[in-house]
């Protein structure tokens, strides 16, 4: 399709469908949103530890927030250049390839019944090999094993699905399916490094990871890269010209293309995420390695990626749990009313310990507890905790990139913490840039459409659009900041040797 035709109407359609509901919005190409639009989607818990959606709910809650934001953008389809797709990772869909109808609920990124199938690979010693080719853990979190505890259930469909009749994707895949009206069956490279299945280097699946987990390659949707056109809006001329991993779209939409630039989303958990340049690193386990964000025709690249397992979630927790703060803004308040936590750490390992230690049996605790120490103090510690723990990722991202950190881009719910984020920057040595959207997922595959699709003519002008709210400039000097986290590790180092002895 010529340029030309394709950024006429100079406006790009964003979706992103993460873990709660479907969130599209309207930007136009000085990156002001227009409209915006959010619909809820139900999780359904079958049983303990099981979670799953409706993907025939997922599919209308995603078109009808598509349909709202235009409406509150007051744009006609034929104003849209492209549009793009961010999804949550890990989620899977099994359905029909001759009728579109689903086989089966979508199994979420969360759910943990094929916890079995990850044990008997790993005690089998297949980690390593998923770990080296597709970059990934072999965990529950991953689409590959959810694929094979769903064909396992039922001889009859793997049978299908080795004939090819059965179509398999993430989210990106059924969303972009039903998108065209079933003429696109495609996942770009960061999704595809979510299923375990899909080797980086060649980027192509893998037969042997496919062996190992027993998957037909015949169920499986064409790999591309993130910026690609895949199709065209069902009924319109708009292309559908990106698809990406949540985490990795928000890389994007905060602009992070240059060597040291880090970007964190502080949510419930945060994820810490970086670029490593044109070879997927070994990180021996302790970080996820995912293709970065890409156009049609651009050298591969990579990213690396390391996961906090609490930090949102940690002021939830002080409000709800312990009743220290009313609000969660209370919390900001409260730690601002002592100048240090008294020597306090507050390790906040609620469900383990994730990147770079991944110790998922290791509990929280609390170091240099005493009788002094006052609720603000207490709740200072448990921020600070958050930020030594993205430190511990940051760390690892330096030292596996072999490059210095140089800036941290921020976003996410907890993020509107200014405590938070000033003792970040003063614990890293590193300015800490907030941006005004809560999520970048949704502007960054927005700018990888525009891209792709001609709208922008480079990354650089891409960096003029990122909507950044306020910076956080350090204001410890090297000596104490080194002293403070010499004292978290001595903590941890506490923490785990009195947990392997009891």
């Amino acid at each position: 399709m010529p340029k030309t035709d394709v950024v006429q109407g100079g406006k790009v359609l964003a979706l992103y469908q993460d873990t709660r509901g479907s969130t599209a919005l309207v930007i136009d190409s000085a990156g002001r949103i227009l409209g915006r639009s959010y619909a809820m989607v139900t999780q359904h818990r079958p049983q303990a530890g099981w979670v799953e959606y409706d993907p025939y709910e997922v599919w209308h809650r995603s078109w009808q927030a598509v349909e709202h934001a235009g409406k509150a953008a007051g744009v006609a389809r034929d104003e849209l250049a492209a549009m793009g797709i961010a999804t949550q990772r890990g989620t899977v869909v099994l359905w029909e390839r001759s009728s579109g109808q689903p086989v089966g609920p979508a199994i979420s990124w969360e759910c943990q019944r094929s916890a079995d199938i990850c044990r008997e690979l790993q005690s089998n010693g297949h980690e390593e090999a998923f770990r080296q080719r597709s970059g990934g853990r072999l965990d529950t979190t991953a689409a590959g094993p959810k694929i094979r505890w769903l064909l396992d259930r039922s001889p009859e469909l793997r049978q299908r699905a080795e004939r090819g009749e059965i179509c398999c994707g993430t989210m990106d895949t059924w969303l972009l399916w039903n998108l065209t009206a079933g003429a696109a069956y495609a996942t770009d490279w960061t999704n595809a490094a979510g299923t375990l299945l899909f080797d980086l280097r060649t980027r192509d699946w893998d037969d042997e990871l496919l062996g190992l987990l027993d998957i037909p390659r015949a169920m499986l949707p064409q790999p591309c890269p993130s910026g690609h056109l895949y199709g065209q809006l069902r009924g319109e001329k708009v292309p559908v010209a990106a698809l990406c991993v949540d985490q990795q779209a928000g890389l994007f939409g905060q602009a992070c293309f240059g060597p040291g630039m880090a970007k964190v989303t502080y949510g419930r958990d945060a994820v810490a995420i970086m670029e490593a340049g044109g070879e997927p690193p070994d990180t021996g386990g302790q970080l996820r390695v995912v293709p970065a964000p890409g156009l049609d025709g651009e050298s591969p690249r990579f990213t690396m990626e390391g996961q906090v397992l609490a930090a949102g979630v940690v002021v939830d927790w002080l409000r709800d749990e312990l009743a220290l703060i009313p609000t969660a803004a209370d919390s900001e308040v409260l730690a601002r009313q002592v100048k240090d936590s008294g020597g306090v750490y507050l390790i906040p390992a609620f469900q383990g310990l994730g990147a770079p230690y991944w110790l998922p049996e290791v509990r929280g605790g609390v170091v240099g507890l005493t009788a002094a120490c006052s609720r603000a103090c207490l709740v200072r510690a448990a921020l600070e905790g958050v930020a030594y723990r993205v430190r511990d990722v940051v760390e690892a991202l330096v030292r596996w990139s072999g490059q210095p950190a140089t800036e941290l881009r921020a976003d996410g719910g907890a993020a509107v913490n200014n405590f938070l984020l000033q003792f970040q920057a003063d614990l890293l040595g590193v300015p800490v840039l907030r941006n005004r959207l809560t999520h970048t997922a949704a502007s960054g595959v927005a700018y990888m459409a525009g891209l792709q699709a001609g709208l922008w003519p480079s990354r650089e002008a891409i960096v003029s659009l990122v909507p950044l709210d306020r910076r956080f400039d350090p204001a410890l000097d090297e000596p104490a900041r080194h002293r403070l986290y010499q004292g978290w590790q001595e903590a941890i180092r506490g923490l785990l040797s009195g947990q392997s002895k009891s």
